[in-house]
């Protein structure tokens, strides 16, 4: 880390004697803006076809990526005015999926997502008060990312 960025992120800091401080201080806000409430489209190996239309989406890129995200595996890269940028994933870190529109969460190392967990079937007695509190608290960590559909 260099003493120009921040710990955790690697946003650029401006120095006291640094010409053409907008550009330094642009670099961070689209960083920033990448980070915010961080949402990625999908996780892919290969770089998407990308428009004008996608300046600002991101992706995880996974597995053994290849062209200009070689060697980038389990960052995330997002498009912004003609290049890609890259960020260094670190423990805990969650983005929002809308691919699979569930959370994801990097922990030692990968990117994880929540298990699928099926609702109550069965059993001798049944109790349905239970079940149908078990059901609702299954469908809400559904919505919210938590665990998968």
């Amino acid at each position: 880390m260099s003493a120009l960025e921040t710990g955790r992120h690697r946003l650029p800091l401006l120095a006291v004697s640094q010409a053409q401080k907008e550009i330094t201080h642009n670099e961070a806000l689209v960083m920033i803006d990448a980070l915010l409430h961080m949402a990625v489209e999908a996780a892919l190996t290969a770089p998407p076809v990308v428009t004008d239309n996608d300046i600002g989406k991101s992706w995880i890129i996974h597995g053994a990526p290849t062209g200009v995200w070689a060697n980038k595996a389990g960052q995330v890269a997002y498009w912004i005015g003609g290049s890609w940028r890259f960020v260094l994933p670190h423990e805990g870190m969650r983005v929002w999926n809308k691919s699979t529109r569930r959370h994801s969460l990097f922990i030692s190392g990968q990117w994880t997502t929540a298990p699928s967990v099926p609702n109550p079937t069965g059993g001798t007695a049944v109790d349905s008060e239970a079940r149908m509190a078990l059901v609702a608290i299954l469908q809400y960590f559904r919505l919210i990312g938590i665990l998968a559909t």
